[in-house]
């Protein structure tokens, strides 16, 4: 009986599997369109020679092979850039490339196979043994294709597809504007790639067979695109008993057989199973199952309010005791809504019936070259989670994320601000001398209208189920035409969504009311850290930030040797920190002493990057509910090696910003305010927090302890309170040389809650060289792939100040990227000690930690 059931196990168990996707991302040939005169039905004849043809990536980027195959330099490294041909220059058949893969598969019974694109750019002709699949041209870059290629397969299961990829037809005048001369917005593809003030041109303009190729086998009907609607009404708490949520499951069926099949769609979710008899005619048909009411659920929050449950949802057509189909998603069950804050004059978001004060970062793409992989996205978005942050915004000049993305998001809590394929510089919004044509008609790009509508309907329908997905917006500071906008948001979203709200454009006054003029959005220069307190600026500012520049090590990784030269105030650039996008430090540099040279620039730009996006996210949350909804950093990274607007660099080594940011987003935070010196807690948590010991010290550069007061003390649920101010007691001080200020919240049990540590300058201005402290160091393994690193300072030390600690390889010196840390950048007071946490993949060996600081001399520690 045993063996029986096994053997029925089996047979279910490869039943199922027979129906999932799998891809194909091996095998790959390519080869330049003018190398061949054969075409397509010829190709995709497993009898055409394929002698000396280039293997491909696949998925990837003309630019990805040829870099693979060693046909061009690295683009993101020193100038090497300017050594590749630029399409513009070359014409498109220059990057107009055939691909060609053997793969086996046939169909047996009532099987279907099927053939789906996930993303080509910009148009192609598809084969497969010798026969045209795709009777009209593919066009879009952001859109899905299926084809059911059942009735094309070889019966002898071996197969050929070959795929011609033309590039975009207008790649553009990669001019020095911001998308060049614009044109690259003629098309439906990605704007970045003709340049912009933060990218050099990407030389093919990202065309290739760029998204994942995958064959799914279904039987009879296939069902796609499911629908799922989380209702949570009332307002939550997280880890409290729930009221009932409301799950709404729709899906589309397809049954491409030619007769009617009957059968039972069902799904199944936290052990409910709901069902509905239905009858499929030959056609696309969306059907609609029963409402689940769930009792008790565990709920979907945003990072920093509570945890991102997630419950499986299988969806399956079954008839005559077969399964025909099976999709397969994680659901997050929550809800988003949207009130206007009367005070702020800007839009509150709110989850699960709270009011989320939005910390985010602006996002443009994983790598500009498109390589992308599950891991890549998970750590990256591990980043923007452990920056503190809740939401990240997709800029509207690339690409609306792959659900690897979501599922990270979804992971994490990061909510997303998904903007739409529209840009204010490429579409019109300013007269701009480096466009090619003038603002009417640059306002109407894309070209074809018809084929927007087509790609957004795709895109909603394949991200509409992640949790994270939080809101949409037309595009980045401009809205899309009007004939787009209005199908976009009367017609299409409440068709395909109906549960998220649509931002017209990035800076429209219905997200925040524009009082001040100008854009809407910015500053984009470094600032006086005092003006993020001081100065109100947009209500809920969907860009603002600057600086990035990663430490000595990150430099040397894409920057020539002899171009480490530091850049000066008031001084040129070097030609490569130029060409990087370098933007200025100004004077900010100059009061921690003039750069001795790059490995000296690099580290004082790290306190820079600690202050600049401490205090912006410290300024904007002092004012949070009176003058501000939100703010979102622009940008928190970068898709290549550039030298700004970044918290880690592009080879995912975090720089100071990450810290700094992490520091001023905590959900309950002790600060300073630079300007009048009041001691201020702010709590983004859901519940009031009593019992709280409020401290504040000072120390001079000798390390002696001057105390001014603690004191017990409460913060209602997401609220500001000021405390006490430190004015008094730090003029009273009267230190020339200036002093350091430790403020801390401990609770009952004296637990360090949250510390904050401002390094304040002399009566001159400048920051005085600190003496040495020498500090006592250990890491242990306490775990798989988690570390702890002890850091110890003896009384009667200086402060050991702004330390770096980094994981490498103890045999190459090389760090370990990435690399994850609780904090980083610390500093530990004379007679404290303080525990960092390193977190990182994989199974290395032969681990060390590596620590330098401000006044601390560099040390390599080896983990025991």
């Amino acid at each position: 009986m045993k063996k029986i059931s096994l053997i029925l196990l089996l047979f279910i168990t490869a039943s199922v599997y027979a129906q999932q996707p799998y891809e194909l991302n091996s095998g790959w040939v390519c080869l330049n369109v003018k190398e061949t005169n054969a075409d397509g039905y010829q190709l995709s004849k497993s009898s055409a020679p394929l002698n000396n043809w280039m293997p491909a990536t696949v998925p990837g980027t003309i630019l990805t092979t040829l870099l693979n195959n060693k046909k061009v330099p690295d683009p993101f490294y020193g100038m090497n850039n300017e050594k590749i041909p630029d399409i513009y220059k070359t014409g498109n058949d220059y990057y107009t490339y055939w691909f060609v893969k053997d793969f086996e598969e046939k169909a047996v019974g009532n099987e279907q196979v099927w053939l789906q694109f996930r993303g080509i750019n910009y148009k192609a002709e598809i084969y497969l043994n010798g026969k045209k699949v795709n009777q009209k041209i593919l066009e879009g870059m952001h859109l899905r294709a299926q084809y059911n290629i059942t009735k094309l397969l070889s019966s002898t299961g071996k197969n050929r597809i070959a795929v011609i990829v033309y590039p975009p037809d207008f790649p553009g005048n990669a001019n020095g504007g911001q998308g060049g001369d614009g044109t690259i917005a003629k098309g439906l593809t990605t704007q970045y790639t003709a340049g912009w003030d933060w990218i050099q041109p990407t030389r093919d303009r990202n065309t290739g067979i760029w998204d994942k190729v995958t064959i799914e086998k279904t039987h009879s009907i296939k069902i796609q695109n499911p629908h799922v609607v989380t209702l949570v009404p009332g307002k939550r708490l997280p880890d409290a008993k729930q009221q009932p949520a409301t799950i709404k499951v729709s899906v589309e069926v397809e049954n491409p057989t030619g007769k009617p099949i009957s059968g039972i769609l069902q799904y199944e979710m936290a052990g409910k199973l709901v069902k509905k008899n239905v009858t499929i005619s030959p056609a696309n048909t969306e059907v609609r199952l029963p409402d689940l009411v769930l009792e008790n659920p565990k709920l979907w929050w945003p990072n920093g309010y509570g945890k991102q449950d997630l419950y499986p949802l299988n969806i399956k057509f079954v008839s005559g005791n077969q399964v025909l189909d099976q999709e397969i998603l994680n659901v997050g069950i929550r809800q988003i809504d949207n009130i206007w804050n009367e005070e702020t004059k800007s839009m509150g978001a709110y989850v699960n019936g709270q009011k989320i004060f939005i910390k985010g970062g602006n996002w443009i793409i994983s790598d500009a070259m498109l390589r992308f992989s599950d891991a890549r996205y998970d750590a990256e978005v591990r980043y923007h989670k452990d920056m503190n942050l809740n939401l990240i915004r997709i800029w509207g000049g690339a690409i609306l994320e792959r659900p690897e993305f979501y599922n990270a998001c979804d992971k994490y809590g990061l909510l997303v601000f998904q903007d739409f394929w529209f840009s204010g510089d490429c579409n019109g919004r300013w007269v701009d001398p480096m466009k090619k044509e003038d603002q009417w008609t640059r306002r109407n790009y894309p070209d074809n209208h018809p084929l927007v509508l087509t790609a957004i309907e795709d895109q909603i329908k394949m991200i509409r189920n992640h949790a994270s997905l939080a809101f949409w917006c037309g595009g980045n500071e401009i809205t899309p035409p009007e004939d787009i906008l209005e199908p976009l948001k009367n017609e299409i979203l409440p068709r395909l969504d109906g549960t998220r709200i649509l931002f017209d454009f990035s800076n429209s006054d219905k997200m925040s009311y524009n009082t001040i003029g100008g854009n809407g959005d910015g500053p984009y220069g470094i600032q006086d850290p005092k003006s993020f307190w001081a100065t109100r600026t947009f209500p809920y500012n969907s860009e603002v930030g600057s600086v990035g520049v990663g430490d000595y090590e990150s430099l040397e990784r894409f920057i020539p040797q002899e171009n480490l030269i530091a850049p000066q105030f008031k001084s040129k650039t070097d030609s490569v920190w130029e060409y990087h996008k370098y933007i200025g430090y100004d004077e900010h540099i100059n009061p921690y002493g003039k750069a001795k040279d790059a490995k000296d620039f690099a580290m004082k730009a790290q306190l820079v990057n600690y202050d600049q996006y401490r205090a912006l996210m410290e300024g904007f949350s002092s004012h949070m509910w009176e003058w501000y909804t939100g703010s979102i950093i622009w940008k928190t990274q970068n898709p290549w090696t550039a030298l700004r607007g970044q918290m880690y660099d592009y080879y995912l080594d975090p720089n100071a910003c990450l810290y700094g940011l992490r520091k001023g987003s905590e959900p309950l935070h002790i600060m300073m305010n630079p300007t009048d010196s009041m001691v201020i807690v702010v709590n983004n948590g859901l519940t009031d927090r009593n019992n709280l010991m409020v401290q504040a010290k000072a120390y001079d550069m000798q390390g002696k302890e001057y105390f001014y007061s603690q004191v017990f003390n409460s913060i209602g649920a997401s609220s500001v309170r000021k405390f006490f101010p430190l004015n008094d007691f730090l003029e009273k001080l009267d230190k020339k040389e200036g002093v350091f200020v430790s403020l801390k919240i401990l609770n009952e049990k004296q637990n360090v809650l949250s510390e904050n540590l401002y390094w304040l300058a002399g009566k001159d201005g400048e920051y005085k060289e600190l003496k040495s402290a020498p500090l006592n160091v250990t890491a242990s393994q306490k775990s798989k792939g988690k570390i702890e690193v002890l850091l110890s300072n003896v009384i009667g030390n200086p402060v050991a100040f702004f330390n770096r600690i980094a994981l490498i390889d103890n045999e190459t010196g090389k760090r370990i990227l990435p690399a994850f840390y609780n904090d980083n950048y610390v500093s530990v007071l004379p007679g404290e000690s303080k525990t960092v946490v390193v977190e990182y993949t994989g199974s290395q060996s032969n681990l060390a930690i590596e620590i330098y600081g401000w006044n601390v001399e560099r040390k390599r520690v080896e983990v025991n």
